[in-house]
């Protein structure tokens, strides 16, 4: 039945599609097919589209090819090529304006908040070292190296949680690794946590010196958490999405659950925040930021 329909299908696509000849057939120089030659050319480079031999499409080409007809005929009709040259030329820069502008909002957004914060909250970072050297002598600050957008490293810093050589330790440790999946790790009760650290954790306090980063550049108050480079070496294609944007200190996932959802969860919902994303939403992630910090829940 399924196959049967398939052909029906097929007989009622080719039609429509039979004119759309292959990319290098078509002389782009006259007739009104001009831009729709043009666009299909541009896709049989890209391989989003393949022509057919002989007016027979396969069924994804078909599909695909149907649709871009569709478009065609529903943008271009009865306008002529300046019209249509026009139209193109303000839908791009319209939309060029109305990204940009949200993109410089939220880094003036950015800015102003990582400043004021870094200011308001000296006294804060000012006990937290004293008594993060009180306890063993180490240093306060805790770098690493950190992957951003489109894989460029950045230095980051946290106030230290854990012993000195908590880094050594860690490739002992991998076995109680409490996620499954063995891209990230998580311990709850991890022993290399220092009796302040395990403080400054819950709360979230350790990661307040990445404002610094943000009053940089290298992150954003919302976005995807910036992973190690031994994460991102164990990426699939589909997990470097998360690379697209901006990482941040917060996101969808610091607001469900932080460190009790797995990483393939966190990567659902960082995509769908990069997919989303829009300065009312990062606002309304930093709203549910405070209470879920202030609970400490997901967080060891």
């Amino acid at each position: 039945m399924r196959s049967t329909e398939s052909s029906v299908a097929m007989r009622d696509i080719a039609p429509q599609t039979a004119r759309l000849h292959a990319p290098e057939e078509i002389d782009i120089s006259t007739g009104e097919d001009t831009y729709r030659a043009a666009f299909l050319k541009r896709l049989h480079r890209m391989r989003l589209y393949a022509p057919a031999e002989a007016g027979v499409f396969p069924p994804g080409d078909a599909h695909r090819a149907a649709l871009l007809e569709e478009l065609h005929q529903r943008f271009s009709e009865g306008l002529s090529g300046s019209s249509r040259r026009l139209r193109f030329w303000r839908k791009k820069y319209a939309w060029r304006v109305v990204v940009g502008g949200a993109g410089v909002l939220k880094r003036a957004l950015d800015i102003a908040a990582a400043a004021a914060l870094l200011i308001g909250l000296s006294p804060l970072f000012l006990a937290v070292a004293a008594l993060i050297k009180l306890t063993d002598g180490g240093p306060v600050f805790f770098w690493q190296t950190r992957v951003g957008r489109w894989g460029r490293e950045f230095p980051f810093p946290k106030f230290r949680s854990m012993v000195v050589n908590a880094e050594q330790l860690k490739d002992s440790l991998l076995g109680q690794n409490h996620h499954e999946d063995g891209v990230t790790f998580k311990m709850r009760r991890d022993p290399r946590v220092t009796w302040i650290g395990r403080i400054i954790r819950k709360l979230s306090i350790d990661e307040l010196p990445q404002l610094w980063n943000v009053l940089k550049g290298d992150m954003s108050l919302v976005g995807p958490r910036p992973p190690v480079p031994r994460e991102v070496v164990l990426y699939t294609l589909a997990d470097r999405r998360r690379l697209d944007v901006t990482p941040g200190l917060t996101c969808i996932w610091q607001v469900s659950g932080r460190g009790d959802i797995p990483f393939r969860e966190q990567v659902k919902l960082d995509v769908q925040y990069i997919e989303s994303r829009s300065l009312w939403l990062d606002l309304k992630l930093l709203l549910k930021t405070v209470p879920v910090v202030l609970l400490g829940k997901g967080a060891y």
